[in-house]
Formats: structure tokens, C-alpha cells, sequence
């Protein structure tokens, strides 16, 4: 076992490493980092794709289809971590090193830029929900929405594709593969591009529309509770009430995943524009923040859960059917045992 441990160390680049003496150390805790990571991943996104086919109630929101979106987008990162992992697990004769290091940091830029797009196409429905409501249904309609999708697709990979051709890295560190960490440097110019075309705007578009989401919150939940103070017995204020706040509260809902995408992606942007001027280089920070910014892909799993009643239900639901077929199987068994074969006398 420790002759395997020092094969893996020994061929691996360990971004943690400060000396000789922890590498092994080091190495050990970047694998169960990364293989934990790329279970959860996977579990929860898979979680939240068969909650979304299995509860009808939540395809009354036009948000669905940009959430299920979100969650094919981090189930193929946790897929996409699979590399990584495996190169952790297993000795790499780095054949294909840089090919493969090259392809995995655009999937997973290509990736995290399809989350990003759609958190703020989110924000964008959102708002014109709340602020347009009479022809809002007119303005978002199914095939609008199936369009705006596939031109995220479109646009996330056609943004990162310079990096092929040699104008710099798409912004993938904690390098475990070595031709990342020594041959693939980060450049201005193209880190400057993507900040501008997706980093920025994103940011942008999300905090102006829910400053004005929670301003006209605020202020129809004022206009409410004037209008009970000189009216206590009027009957069409709790109607009023109860047509917004549904919104307010799936727009908390989203605010806080689209917060917490931030707060985990926003160390890891600042440690790519520091390195990309030569400002900043090191490994360690980068191994953190890169895998602190991927982890954001099963924390959209627990927010939702955590956050939204209608997808609660259809979890239980969910787990209900799935134990009760457990349960209908063993009882079928139980009532109707498979008969014993027959011992042939010649193998007696």
C-alpha cells in the first residue's frame, strides 16, 4: 500500500505540495478532496434532474427549464472530474497530457459559463415576471426559452474556443496534470476577454434586476400594509398579497443560489486575474479556489432543496416510490419464492 502511494506521488503534480516530505501527504488529501467531490456532484445533480421529471408542480415555473439546465451543466462537471480523479487514482503516462489537460479545462469552462448564463437569464425572467405580469406569458414562451438556451450552449463554447489555438488558458487551475501547471500559462489579454464578455455582464444584468426584483417587493408589501391600515376588513388585500408573494419568495430562492455561486466563484476570479498579470502565482491558492468554485455544482442541489417546498415534496415523493418498490419486491419474494433447482445425480 505505501509503495502505491509513493508510485502516485511520485508521477503526480501535486499543487499543495510544499516539500519532499508531505508530498505523500498531500497527494492522499487531494484525492479524497477530488473524489469526494465528484460523487457529491454527480449524486445530487442526478437527484435534482429526477426530482424535476418526477414533480409536475415544479414545470408551472418557466425558471425549470434554465434550473434543469444548471443541473445537466454540473452533472457533466462532476463527469468531467472523473479525469482528474482518475489520473489521481491510477499511474499516468502522460502521453496525451496536454491534449487531454486542454480539453478538460474547456469542458469545465464551457461548463460553469452555461451556470453562469443561466443564472442571469434567471434574474431576467424574473424580473420581467414582477415587473410585466399581464404579458409576461406572451414575452416567455416555451420555444423563446428553448432558443435562449441553446444560444447559451453556443455562445459558452464559442467563447472559450481562442484558448485551442493558443491565446492563453480558460481559467482552469489547481492544475493535477504537470503540463498545466508548467506549460499552459494564463494570458492578459485573453483573461481581460472573458471578464468582459461573460464575467462582467452576468454580474452585471443579475444585480440590477434583482435590486429592482426586491425593490418593487418592498414596495408593493408597503402598498399592502397601508392599504390594511386604513381598510382592516377589506378582503382583496390578502388576494393581492397572496399573487405576489410566490414570486418574492422563489426569487429569495433563486437570489440565494445565484449568491452563493458568487461567494465561491468570486476567490477563484480574483486568483485568475492575479495570475494572469503576474501578480499572484500560487499553487496551493490555486488548487483551493478552483475546487472551491467547482464544489458550487452540488451546492445548487442544496439550496434548492433546502429553499423550495415544491421541490421537497417531490423529493419525498420521489424517495416514497423508490422505497416502496423496494419494499413490493422483497414482499413478492417473500409470497412467491423462486423454487429450489433440482440437483443433477451426476453431480451428486
Amino acid at each position: 500500500m505505501s509503495s502505491s502511494v509513493m508510485n502516485i506521488s511520485e508521477h503526480l503534480s501535486c499543487p499543495l505540495g510544499f516539500g519532499h516530505y508531505n508530498a505523500v501527504d498531500i497527494c492522499i488529501l487531494e484525492t479524497v478532496v477530488i473524489v469526494l467531490l465528484t460523487f457529491l456532484i454527480i449524486a445530487g445533480n442526478l437527484t435534482v434532474i429526477f426530482v424535476f421529471h418526477c414533480a409536475p408542480l415544479l414545470h408551472h415555473y418557466t425558471t425549470s427549464y434554465f434550473i434543469q439546465t444548471m443541473a445537466y451543466a454540473d452533472l457533466f462537471v462532476g463527469v468531467s472530474c472523473l479525469v482528474p480523479t482518475l489520473s489521481l487514482l491510477h499511474y499516468s503516462t502522460g502521453v496525451h497530457e496536454s491534449l487531454t489537460c486542454q480539453v478538460f479545462g474547456y469542458i469545465i469552462s464551457v461548463l460553469k459559463s452555461v451556470s453562469m448564463a443561466c443564472l442571469a437569464c434567471i434574474s431576467v425572467d424574473r424580473y420581467l415576471a414582477i415587473t410585466k405580469p399581464l404579458s409576461y406569458n406572451q414575452l416567455v414562451t416555451p420555444c423563446r426559452l428553448r432558443i435562449c438556451i441553446s444560444l447559451i450552449w453556443i455562445y459558452s463554447c464559442l467563447i472559450f474556443l481562442p484558448s485551442f489555438f493558443g491565446w492563453g488558458k480558460p481559467g482552469y487551475h489547481g492544475d493535477i496534470f504537470e503540463w498545466c501547471a508548467t506549460s499552459w500559462l494564463t494570458n492578459a489579454y485573453f483573461t481581460g476577454f472573458i471578464v468582459c464578455l461573460l464575467y462582467a455582464p452576468a454580474a452585471f444584468v443579475i444585480c440590477f434586476t434583482y435590486f429592482h426584483i426586491f425593490k418593487i417587493c418592498r414596495q408593493h408589501t408597503k402598498e399592502i400594509s397601508d392599504r390594511r391600515a386604513r381598510f382592516p376588513n377589506h378582503e382583496g388585500d390578502a388576494a393581492g398579497e397572496t399573487g405576489h408573494s410566490p414570486d418574492r419568495r422563489y426569487a429569495m430562492v433563486l437570489f440565494r443560489i445565484t449568491s452563493v455561486f458568487y461567494v465561491l466563484w468570486l476567490p477563484y476570479i480574483i486568483y485568475f486575474l492575479l495570475e494572469s498579470s503576474r501578480m499572484l502565482e500560487n499553487p496551493a491558492l490555486s488548487f483551493l479556489t478552483t475546487w472551491l468554485a467547482i464544489s458550487n455544482s452540488f451546492c445548487n442541489c442544496v439550496i434548492y432543496s433546502l429553499s423550495n417546498s415544491v421541490f421537497r415534496l417531490g423529493l419525498r415523493r420521489l424517495s416514497e416510490t423508490l422505497c416502496s418498490s423496494c419494499v413490493c419486491s422483497k414482499d413478492r419474494d417473500v409470497r412467491d419464492p423462486k423454487p429450489r433447482k433440482r440437483a443433477n445425480s451426476c453431480s451428486i
